[in-house]
């Protein structure tokens, strides 16, 4: 059944997830700033090649945390608006609670959480993965440089004042496309070009009134005049 945690034993449960993780691993937080072992034992599941699958609602990562998530292959980042819960789990167990995926919490507050066996607590275990994959269907996934993969939508935050001008995600939807149609759309008449698997925007994007923008939340994303004609 399941087990109720305090704070100590819910960061011991925690690290023992990660470290026991043989298929998948998922990590829910609205705060992402790791500690030092936890990024070690996302190294180890890394290097074992194990899916690992973290959503936030909120980075606070400094760019040598940036980095040093650049060179994980195996670890998607994923952000969520408005994310408040605290789930974690891996292919046989899982951990809802208050904490966050955040070093001041693991060191500082008083938390809670429930840890939930699979094999014992097999509907409630089931109930709660199925939440954490809707939330990851929901979320917007990230590049490891922060980049936002483009999809159907894109955070709220990302809209601008600029008069007349709108995200790729907002033109898309005006224009009656899928954010990649769109893309592509600009790919191929040479207002954005690819380097590296990444969109920059081309002196031909610029004369046509395209913005580049970075957002400290959300990351880097483009702007667009309204009227722009493809």
């Amino acid at each position: 059944m399941a087990k109720f945690l305090n704070t100590s034993a819910t960061n011991y449960y925690l690290e023992e997830m990660i470290k026991t993780a043989k298929d998948r691993l998922i990590l829910i937080s609205p705060f992402l700033r790791l500690n030092e072992r936890i990024k070690e034992l996302l190294e180890d599941k890394d290097r074992l090649k194990i899916d690992v699958r973290i959503v936030y609602g909120k980075s606070e990562l400094q760019p040598e945390e940036v980095n040093w998530l650049k060179g994980l292959s195996y670890i998607r980042t994923s952000f969520c608006k408005n994310l408040h819960a605290k789930c974690y789990l891996n292919e046989e167990s899982c951990i809802i609670t208050s904490l966050n995926l955040y070093e001041f919490s693991q060191v500082n507050n008083n938390e809670m959480g429930i840890f939930i066996d699979r094999q014992n607590d097999t509907d409630l275990y089931r109930d709660a993965y199925e939440e954490a994959q809707r939330i990851i269907r929901i979320s917007d996934e990230v590049r490891i440089s922060l980049e936002v993969v483009a999809k159907d939508s894109e955070p709220a935050a990302e809209t601008d004042d600029s008069v007349n001008k709108l995200t790729s995600a907002k033109m898309a939807q005006k224009l009656g496309l899928k954010t990649p149609e769109f893309l592509e759309k600009l790919l191929s008449q040479g207002l954005l070009e690819l380097r590296d698997g990444k969109h920059y925007l081309t002196e031909k994007g610029k004369e046509a009134g395209g913005e580049f923008r970075m957002s400290p939340k959300f990351g880097p994303y483009f702007l667009w005049p309204v009227a722009l004609d493809i």
